[in-house]
């Protein structure tokens, strides 16, 4: 999945980071838990490290199946609202989200969760894009949004 170990280290305290007790995530944050001198790994991570992010998320996906398997388990959809200003970041328009409870500025993301009486744990995701975003071609290329992405 990840090209070199020490990306995968990075990975690793990125992970600890987020799944730490602080209550603020920042990019700062995250490299002080890690004992980094700044943020520069942890963003290299999320911006300039090339991953498979389909292939670590069947990897997540595989484990807690095995790990939380029950004969009444569940898979709970949900979506959450991500407020945002401007209009650059893929996704983002004026729709309804309940984290504001009405119409705002924002992107949505789309979550499953496997849930058993064992525990719970996300195993997929997807960016909503809104039909406005679909048929502009400008606009889905500045955002780097696949062709082969359609509205749903």
């Amino acid at each position: 999945m990840f090209a070199a170990p020490s990306v995968a280290a990075s990975v690793n305290a990125f992970l600890d980071g987020l799944l730490g007790g602080e209550r603020r995530k920042t990019g700062w944050m995250r490299a002080e838990a890690a004992g980094d001198p700044g943020p520069w790994r942890q963003q290299a991570i999320l911006g300039r490290t090339h991953w498979d992010a389909e292939a670590l998320r069947d990897v997540v996906r595989d484990y807690v199946v095995e790990t939380l398997a029950a004969p009444d388990a569940v898979l709970v959809i949900d979506e959450t609202g991500f407020l945002k200003q401007g209009k650059a970041s893929c996704g983002v328009g004026r729709q309804y989200t309940g984290s504001a409870g009405k119409i705002t500025n924002c992107q949505t993301g789309v979550f499953a969760a496997y849930v058993s009486d064992q525990g719970h744990a996300f195993i997929d995701r997807r960016l909503y894009l809104p039909k406005a975003w679909t048929g502009d071609p400008a606009r889905r290329q500045a955002a780097h949004v696949p062709e082969a992405i359609t509205f749903a």
